[in-house]
């Protein structure tokens, strides 16, 4: 049964100032940053993985009014780099800051990063079987991990709403009617039969919420305002629920105040690999890969480049082929191999109506193959950034 029609489904969505989502994005950044700088110097992406970030919360002041930070946050930005190329060296670590830096600068709107965040560097040089992958001949090369992902379309109406809203309360616009609001938004849904549950948490900023009264009335605005794009989505009742653990009358302590938009100043640390999916969600009806894509390298690391692959092929299959409710990949690797060849190719597909099924074999075999045979033009892609992976 397609999940979409199953009796319970739950969903969640960790949103840009989510501190696990910021690892994800940032890291990413930082391989992206890299691999340009590798096709810049030497006409091809080195070895690299970036995928072994840690946030570790800091420590703010927050009242009424204002607040101070008392401890920044530390990123710590680990794994594997190629720092130099004969006696050619490449700034890995200033890249990396510099990169980390303008995320933060477009991304969280009251994070000065100077100030309120301590980069750390931690990155080595490779292992000498892995990068020696990179000096292998061949149009794409060999696979760098033993490696199993899954993708799957199209994305049930639960999983469009909880990451639609988490977009719409992050929006610039939403932000110009709401300047209270902070980034680290949170969204967790679960549909029963055509009814969904939505909790939302979304931190005020301290500095504009006046006293304990004014939380509660910008939050009853804040929360209408979420109440009213609800009421457009496709289900029979949605209920939501808005910064669920507030209580009247314990003041700061009783209410959810942010200093700097996210929850790391203070509360949570984040890390690589926690966060939302490539897809955007987290749904928990779902086969789901263990692997983190983001940061890994994009023309050698099967974890990030068929966790993303295979949701698209899932997608090409739902849109090109009729008839189709949902549509599962699965693909994994064989360590060496090169990447257009895995070692298996596993498609499980729900049929809307009935289908020949020699018929579907061949469209998926035809598809997936054209896929595939266009993966060098694909891993370009993601070493521009040009796929989001959360």
């Amino acid at each position: 049964m397609p999940v979409g029609e199953q009796a319970v489904e739950i969903v969640e969505r960790k949103g840009v100032g989510h501190p696990d989502y910021i690892c994800d994005s940032a890291m990413d950044r930082v391989s992206v940053a890299l691999s340009r700088e590798y096709i810049k110097r030497f006409g091809e992406v080195l070895h690299h993985n970036i995928d072994k970030g840690l946030l570790v919360a800091g420590q703010v002041e927050k009242a009424f009014g204002g607040g101070r930070v008392l401890k920044p946050m530390e990123l710590y930005v680990g794994d594997r780099a190629t720092f130099s190329v004969g006696k050619t060296k490449i700034p890995v670590a200033e890249i990396a800051k510099a990169t980390i830096s303008d995320w933060f600068r477009e991304n969280l709107r009251h994070v000065n990063p100077k100030r309120d965040i301590k980069i750390k560097v931690v990155l080595q040089p490779g292992s000498v079987e892995l990068s020696d992958i990179f000096s292998r001949k061949g149009k794409v090369k060999g696979a760098n991990d033993t490696s199993a992902s899954v993708g799957y379309a199209p994305l049930t109406s639960t999983e469009k709403a909880v990451l639609e809203v988490e977009r719409f309360i992050n929006s610039p616009a939403f932000k110009l009617r709401f300047p209270e609001t902070g980034e680290d938004v949170k969204v967790m849904g679960i549909r029963k039969g055509s009814e969904l549950d939505i909790t939302v948490a979304c931190p005020l900023m301290s500095a504009l919420i006046k006293s304990e009264k004014d939380y509660f009335k910008k939050k009853a605005e804040i929360n209408s305002a979420i109440t009213q794009y609800l009421s457009e989505l496709p289900f029979k009742k949605i209920t939501l629920n808005f910064n669920s653990l507030d209580i009247k009358g314990h003041g700061v302590s009783g209410v959810y105040l942010t200093l700097l938009g996210t929850s790391a100043e203070d509360a949570d640390s984040g890390q690589v690999g926690r966060g939302n999916r490539v897809n955007g969600v987290i749904s928990l009806n779902r086969p789901m890969g263990t692997e983190a894509a983001a940061g890994k390298n994009p023309v050698s690391h099967v974890g990030k480049i068929y966790t993303i692959l295979a949701h698209r092929m899932a997608n090409e299959l739902y849109e090109r082929i009729d008839g189709l409710k949902e549509v599962y990949v699965w693909l994994l690797s064989q360590i060496g191999s090169p990447i257009n060849e895995p070692k298996q190719v596993y498609v499980r597909a729900i049929p809307g109506r009935k289908l020949d099924v020699r018929f579907l074999e061949k469209n998926v075999s035809l598809i997936l193959g054209e896929m595939l045979s266009g993966i060098a033009a694909f891993t370009t892609e993601l070493s521009m950034g040009e796929h989001p992976v959360c």
